[in-house]
């Protein structure tokens, strides 16, 4: 099973770490990250250390590429064949349950407050969402990322 994971103005580099760490416990063969996104890497190529502090080597382990642009890639994926599924409440998304990866799939997770872009969203062939059921109507998105991972890839 193919599937990648692309963050996008993800705010938070222990919301990245720990999404590399639940990539790697999940089989993600590789990370995109876009955007202000923070990369486990500084720009002189030393180990960012709050990435590292919750990733716990996942950072080493799973794949990754800064992506310039999150259009960019997901053309690029969409043309060797991903599919392209986005995190965000939605009227048109979807409950997670009710979805599973049949085939290559992009799963797409955006800022902790703003979520992804109308432009996002619609690049996305499904959105997903979370069903809540009490009184706050988000998880963090590292939380997030673990169900919807952990989810769909029975």
């Amino acid at each position: 099973m193919e599937v990648a994971v692309l963050l996008h103005n993800i705010r938070s580099a222990h919301n990245v770490g720990s999404i590399f760490r639940t990539a790697d416990a999940a089989g993600v063969r590789k990370m995109f990250l876009s955007g202000y996104t923070p990369l486990p890497l500084d720009r002189f190529g030393r180990p960012q250390k709050d990435v590292a502090k919750t990733a716990l080597g996942a950072e080493l382990s799973v794949p990754w590429e800064y992506a310039k642009t999150p259009a960019a890639c997901i053309r690029t994926l969409k043309k060797e064949g991903f599919a392209v599924v986005g995190a965000e409440q939605d009227p048109r998304a979807v409950p997670y349950r009710d979805f599973s990866v049949s085939g290559p799939t992009l799963f797409l997770f955006g800022n902790e407050v703003l979520g992804l872009s109308p432009a996002l969203r619609s690049a996305c062939d499904t959105l997903l969402e979370i069903p809540m059921r009490g009184k706050k109507e988000s998880l963090n998105v590292s939380v997030a990322a673990g169900i919807i991972l952990f989810g769909t890839t029975r």
